[in-house]
């Protein structure tokens, strides 16, 4: 049996979504932790065989967090999911919905119902976690407080759902990335390659890095920058290409990126899926 690491509690999209991904493989045991460097740090360590974290929402964006520790963390990027979001609004039975003055979730799930919750005029309050904010209502008793979280959690802390598919977007996807110690084994079918780079400090080195890209024929999925923490206005780009770090294409490119960068990071080459 494997062991993966989820953020937040039991009944959480991060915990949907570990089923989903590796419950398809092999037998797990998934096991939930307060934060997201919580489980990077226990993947990175052994305490779990496997993480897995939210990236980017189709609404809400990119997830900052979780790229700045995959810049810090010595881990590979082995797989990942585009897991289905359908948010609710959870209280305690027997509430009606002009009881709740108070609506608490993550706040990439608050983020993602605001119109919703905008047209409900009531205070909203982040917490660490969907399922979390649930269970609070639940073992607190809070009356007039409502959580935004799945069904799944209305179900496991004995919560009534007022509302279901309460975010702005209905087609609304979370992209979860799978998390290992070593990179993934090659695998048939269309490959996807992260990657993080700086660039040197001269004039046009982001526009040839690309170029690079462009003059292999390799197709750029997605263009990112944080912050890198070192120096001011210093930034990490992270970079999602078509590909596998294998292909002799990609090779080249890698070996040609070293001429304009200062450090180019291989962070996984996986199997490519969409939602």
């Amino acid at each position: 049996m494997i062991s993966v690491a989820f953020q937040g509690e039991q009944g959480a999209f991060g915990d949907e979504a570990a089923q989903a991904y590796f419950g398809q493989q092999e037998e797990a045991a998934y096991r939930s932790y307060h934060s997201f460097s919580d489980v990077f740090s226990a993947v990175g360590t052994g305490e779990v065989d496997y993480g897995i974290v939210p990236l980017e929402n189709s609404q809400a964006g990119s997830i900052n967090e979780v790229y700045d520790l995959l810049f810090r963390h010595s881990l590979f990027v082995i797989g990942e999911i585009s897991h289905p979001v359908h948010h609710c609004l959870l209280c305690l039975p027997g509430q009606q919905l002009s009881d709740i003055k108070r609506v608490i979730s993550h706040s990439q799930a608050l983020a993602q119902c605001d119109e919703y919750l905008q047209a409900l005029s009531v205070e909203t309050i982040a917490t660490y976690n969907t399922a979390g904010s649930a269970r609070m209502i639940q073992e607190q008793h809070l009356q007039g407080i409502a959580a935004v979280a799945s069904a799944t959690a209305a179900r496991l802390y004995g919560l009534q759902i007022l509302a279901r598919e309460i975010q702005t977007i209905k087609d609304n996807y979370t992209r979860f990335i799978a998390l290992g110690r070593e990179p993934a084994n090659r695998c048939s079918g269309s490959a996807k390659t992260m990657l993080a780079l700086a660039t040197l400090h001269q004039p046009g080195s982001l526009y040839r890095c690309l170029g690079v890209l462009a003059n292999q024929r390799i197709n750029l999925l997605k263009l990112e920058s944080r912050p890198s923490r070192q120096r001011p206005w210093e930034y990490i780009f992270f970079l999602d290409v078509e590909g596998h770090h294998e292909d002799s294409v990609l090779q080249r490119a890698l070996a040609d990126l070293e001429e304009y960068t200062t450090f180019c990071k291989m962070l996984g080459s996986f199997t490519r899926t969409v939602a």
